[in-house]
């Protein structure tokens, strides 16, 4: 008996205001977790993940252990056939929902039992509230279940239904009862909750007790410019003096803060996203470059929580307008100036920044899970 999981991650995440599946947790992705407990089971032998075509290559850069990762479709039965498709040769098939990060290995155990047994099953947790409808009229709860996944079934039964019933159904249980299939419904576990909003997410990290932060360092040097049409550039902020040569405005204290902020959520550096060579960087104001590394780690799942950076030039005097710099920085990264640190140095007189040949900056970035 060859068993395969379907793993799906396509969907938009409408009420959760974003995608929730990549959403950190616990030091991984949302969606990660289900896929490790999946891929890691003794009687599951093989695991597709369907997602967003656009993000196909970013799940391949995440995990070698899928069998394949395919696009989904417009709805999730959609989906769900898309990553069937990829099991012709397993029995039995479970689809999960990545949304639902704390699956456990007992609760696929029992699914896959009582599919075994029954042809299709899956787990549902008795509802406790009091149920009203639209009139103000109760609704009896006894015979009532909030259905979970994961749902398994046949794999020959599951590609009829997909093949054979016309019309949308919310879940694989529905769609299946339209073939004459009579899925068993098991005793579902609390802990195996649906991240469907913000309040759902910080539940889970509750759960988890753990929320992941770390640190990015960050390095910068320029030379002082020739050329008298340079500006100044230091933290955003303009100072009198000779420019620093580069190919934008070669802010070496916001540089080293992207390259920070880049690092310690593991995204490369200013180069691999603004390298000198793209004319469209050129003479660009460096705040842009910390816009810009602040939103990709936002789409990865982090917030920046605390900057501080240092420059070491014997000119000019960079804590005359430090205050105007955190504020920039500040602005940029979605903090207050209390959450940045800028300070300044000489090198003594020694080597080329003691020449007065150009300045340098050092920054240490912190990012959390956000």
């Amino acid at each position: 008996m060859r068993i395969g999981a379907v793993i799906l991650a396509a969907g938009r995440g409408t009420r959760y205001g974003g995608d929730k599946v990549w959403a950190r947790l616990g030091g991984k992705p949302v969606w990660q977790w289900s896929f490790d407990t999946y891929a890691s089971h003794s009687r599951v032998s093989e695991v597709v993940l369907v997602c967003p075509a656009a993000q196909i290559e970013r799940y391949r850069s995440e995990t070698s252990q899928a069998k394949a990762i395919v696009s989904g479709g417009v709805t999730r039965q959609e989906s769900c056939r898309n990553g069937c498709a990829e099991l012709a040769n397993v029995d039995l098939v479970l689809i999960h929902d990545a949304a639902r990060p704390f699956v456990s290995a007992e609760l696929i155990d029992r699914v896959i039992d009582a599919a075994l047994a029954f042809g299709a099953a899956a787990p549902g947790i008795p509802v406790t509230d009091t149920l009203r409808n639209e009139a103000g009229e109760i609704i009896d709860r006894t015979e009532l279940v909030a259905m979970q996944t994961p749902q398994a079934a046949l794999w020959a039964d599951l590609f009829r239904a997909q093949h054979e019933v016309e019309g949308e159904f919310t879940d694989d249980i529905a769609l299946l009862q339209q073939i004459g299939v009579k899925p068993q419904i098991i005793e579902g576990d609390p802990k195996n909750l649906k991240i469907t909003t913000e309040d759902d997410l910080a539940k889970a990290r509750g759960i988890v007790g753990y929320v992941e932060t770390r640190t990015g360092l960050g390095y910068d040097i320029h030379s002082f410019s020739s050329d008298p049409a340079r500006r100044l550039m230091v933290g955003g902020v303009e100072f009198e003096g000779p420019g620093l040569e580069g190919h934008s405005d070669a802010d070496a204290l916001l540089h080293a803060v992207v390259d920070a902020i880049l690092g310690a959520a593991c995204l490369g550096d200013i180069g691999v996203h603004f390298p000198n060579t793209d004319p469209q960087w050129k003479d660009k104001a460096s705040v842009e470059f910390l816009t810009h590394a602040t939103g990709l780690v936002k789409k990865y799942g982090w917030a920046v929580t605390h900057v501080d950076a240092t420059v070491v030039a014997e000119k000019p005097k960079i804590m005359a307008k430090s205050a105007e710099i955190r504020t920039v920085i500040a602005n940029a990264v979605g903090l207050t100036p209390s959450q940045i640190s800028v300070k300044a140095t000489t090198n003594e007189r020694l080597g080329a920044i003691g020449r007065e040949e150009g300045l340098a900056a050092f920054a240490v970035a912190t990012i959390r899970e956000a």
